[in-house]
């Protein structure tokens, strides 16, 4: 189900911009602090086109993509909710 969401958010900034191509990684499992989770990289002739791109990139995959964060706190577990911040950086594109 992630994957062809990541493929589905790849296809439409490929759609939106003139970029060569596109490719998202993102990490699952168990994670640290301060470990890397996602990379997201594009290629093209021209940098707006590309960082444009990449931003819709990482602003869709926050609201878009179905993934579940839970953190483990001396607290106890409990589950990341969506910020509200984040569909307002996907609702600008």
């Amino acid at each position: 189900m992630t994957d062809k969401a990541l493929s589905r958010i790849v296809d439409e900034a490929k759609s939106r911009w003139n970029i060569y191509d596109a490719v998202v990684i993102h990490r699952v499992g168990k994670l640290e602090p301060a470990d890397q989770i996602v990379l997201a990289a594009v290629s093209g002739a021209h940098r707006g086109e590309v960082f444009a791109a990449c931003e819709f990139i990482m602003d869709y995959l926050k609201t878009r993509a179905p993934f579940w964060k839970k953190e483990q706190t001396p607290a106890g577990e409990r589950w990341v909710e969506a910020r509200a911040s984040d569909d307002e950086a996907a609702a600008r594109w």
